[in-house]
């Protein structure tokens, strides 16, 4: 039978991630996203939502520095 893992193994993914030099904490490092917050909101202050958002401004913006430099699709973006 195969180890599969579990919930509670994501801290040793992330380890591993972190180890093999992870993109995601990389980019972190030299883009501050933060910064980029009130544009977000210049942006899209007074439209229509249509809803709440799922996602914050920045973590919006985060998924869509990703796709573009991994050329990710909408569906690969998803998690």
């Amino acid at each position: 039978m195969v180890d599969q893992p579990g919930f509670l193994d994501v801290d040793e993914r992330y380890a591993a991630l972190s180890r093999a030099g992870d993109p995601v904490e990389r980019l972190a490092a030299v883009i501050d996203f933060e910064i980029f917050v009130p544009c977000w909101i210049r942006r899209w202050r007074g439209r229509s939502r249509g809803g709440a958002s799922l996602y914050d401004a920045v973590l919006r913006f985060r998924i869509l520095v990703l796709q573009a430099l991994y050329s990710l699709s909408d569906e690969q973006a998803e998690f």
